[in-house]
Order: C-alpha cells, then sequence, then structure tokens
C-alpha cells in the first residue's frame, strides 16, 4: 500500500497527463473502400443495402455507397505489439498505465465508451485520429477495487480536417482487491486457494432476459415478431422492418466456423490460455460469438462443425460454448 505521501506524489505525476496527446495522429492506411465495408458487414451480419449495394445506394438518400457509422474507428485502428505491451511503453497512454501498474494498479477493465458521428463516410474518404487523454478522476472504491478511471477522447477528421466524429473510451485502473480466504480448518491447515472468477458480461434491459434463458439450460436467438427475422445478440428493434415486438426460439446448437482468432495475450485471471474466440455461422441463420473448447487452436479449421453446450463455471455462471461435433 501506498502512503499518504507516495499517494499525493503518484496522483500529481499522474495528472500531468491530462491533455495531452496519446502521441502522432493517426491516419488510415488506406482510404474508405467498398471491400473493407463488405468485409465489416459480412462479420457484423449486417445486410442495410446502402453500405453494399451500389444501385440502391445511388437511389438513396445518399447517392451512393456510405460506410457503418460504427466503422468509424476501425479506419485508423492499429495493432498490439505482443513482444513489448505496456513494459516499453511506446505512447503517452501506455506510460501512464505503466506508471500505476508500478504503483500496485494492476487490474484494468473497459466501463464504457461514448461515441457520436458527425456524417457519413464516403468511398474515397481519408481518415485521420487524434486521440488525447481527456480526464483521470480521483481515486475511487469500486466492486473490483480502488483506482482511477482514465479518459481518452478520440477525434476522427477528414482530408480536409473537417470533424467527422468522436469517441470516448474509459477504462478503470485498480488494485485488485484482495481474493477471500476461505477458512482454515479446525486443525490449522492452510486456506484453499481462491481461484478467480471469468468477468461477467454486461446484463441490461435488452439482454439480461438472454442470460436468464442460459441460466436455465437453453440457447436461444430472438425473433422478430412482425417478419420472422432471428437476430443475436439481442437488440430492441428489428434490422429488417424496425418492428420492436419480439419472442425467441430455442437453437439445435449446431452451426460452423465462420472466423476465429487465438488469443494468447494480454492475461487475465479466470482463464485458460490461449483462448480459441470463434464467430460461428448457427445453422438457423445467425452469427453468435463464443469460444471453441476440447480443440487445439492448430486443429481449427475454417467451416469445420461446431455444437455448442451450456458450461458452468466454479461460481455458478453459465455460459455458451462449442467443441468440435467430429
Amino acid at each position: 500500500m501506498l502512503t499518504a505521501d507516495q499517494k499525493k506524489e503518484l496522483e500529481a505525476t499522474i495528472q500531468q497527463f491530462v491533455g495531452k496527446p496519446i502521441g502522432p495522429a493517426a491516419t488510415s492506411r488506406d482510404a474508405v473502400n467498398e471491400a473493407m465495408i463488405l468485409q465489416w458487414c459480412d462479420a457484423m451480419g449486417d445486410t442495410n443495402p446502402v453500405y453494399q449495394d451500389r444501385a440502391v445506394a445511388e437511389k438513396s438518400v445518399h447517392g451512393g455507397i456510405v460506410a457503418p457509422p460504427m466503422m468509424l474507428d476501425a479506419w485508423t485502428m492499429q495493432g498490439w505489439d505482443m513482444h513489448k505491451g505496456y513494459d516499453e511503453p511506446t505512447n503517452e497512454e501506455q506510460r501512464l498505465h505503466k506508471i500505476l501498474t508500478d504503483a500496485g494498479y494492476t487490474g484494468v477493465l473497459g466501463t464504457n465508451t461514448e461515441q457520436e458521428f458527425d456524417r457519413y463516410l464516403r468511398i474515397g474518404d481519408e481518415v485521420t485520429a487524434e486521440t488525447i487523454i481527456e480526464g483521470i478522476s480521483e481515486e475511487k472504491a469500486t466492486g473490483a477495487g480502488i483506482g482511477y478511471f482514465i479518459t481518452t477522447k478520440t477525434t476522427f477528421s477528414d482530408a480536409a480536417g473537417a470533424q467527422v466524429g468522436w469517441m470516448n473510451f474509459r477504462v478503470l485502473k485498480f488494485i485488485p482487491k484482495e481474493a477471500p480466504q476461505a477458512a482454515s480448518d479446525s486443525g490449522g491447515g492452510a486456506a484453499e486457494a481462491y481461484v478467480p472468477a471469468r468477468i461477467k458480461p454486461p446484463m441490461g434491459h435488452d439482454n439480461a432476459w438472454w442470460w436468464n434463458e442460459v441460466a436455465a439450460g437453453r440457447i436461444t436467438v430472438q425473433r422478430c415478431k412482425g417478419c420472422q427475422q432471428l437476430r443475436h445478440p439481442p437488440r430492441p428493434m428489428c434490422p429488417g422492418c424496425r418492428s420492436m415486438e419480439w419472442d425467441s426460439i430455442e437453437i439445435s446448437g449446431r452451426g460452423t466456423l465462420h472466423t476465429f482468432t487465438v488469443i494468447h495475450y494480454p492475461q487475465f485471471p479466470g482463464y485458460e490460455f490461449p483462448i480459441c474466440a470463434a464467430l460461428v455461422d448457427l445453422e438457423e441463420g445467425v452469427r453468435m460469438v463464443s469460444d471453441v473448447m476440447d480443440c487445439k487452436p492448430e486443429d481449427l479449421k475454417i467451416g469445420m462443425k461446431l455444437k455448442a453446450y451450456i458450461h458452468e463455471d466454479d461460481d455458478g455462471f453459465k455460459l455458451p460454448l462449442f467443441r468440435p461435433s467430429e
């Protein structure tokens, strides 16, 4: 634990980062183009024709193909150097995180993001992103532990310098709570080792019902009562007919591997690495993101048959996972 003087010195140091750009502005490697838009729409299951169909887009209010607004940060997104990580920081945000990590604030959680879009991006647009460290809160006590909320703000501009949107991203950098110790036996034996639990997904008005179904042993997907279109993940409005009336159906769990990524780092307590994170095409016609278990990373193959099952963590939390069905 830091002393009062050490805490005061730490807070003075980290507050010097507020208002600083994290580094040079990042410009999109490629101009906005149809190929990347099509790939995004395919991965996200977005069938809006103004993103993909030239003829339809030209007759729309846009007068041509436009990019999905949620792609905004994808045009300038950069990769992560697995070999350096935060131990060899290369920008001001990473330096800030390293200072807090070295002071014992070793945990990090993404808490929320806010976005605003000024206009649709069109084919040929070049995007530049400038990110600043907008704010660092005073030390807060949270369920995860005590820590600081760090907010970055990224402003996106076109080639003429006009703003096309912005995004705030907030993380909590915290000192993890001490693991609760199991009561020792009457003979004075050592307490049982505490096993960290998997991070729980956010549950709100639109998706809590789905997790309740999983907890009851059922894997379901939403179905629009208007046009009968299936959709996943859960959301309040049908992307096809815009109806807000829906029910759900239980699925078979059979599917094929659409794409995957093998996650080695960063490693969090409560998970077994590497993680085979997958996008699965369910036979009902929707996609689901989950993990593939009981399969070595080198044995994963696009198009392989998978079968869902409900896994229960040691703390009783249930979630759908997949394993090879062949």
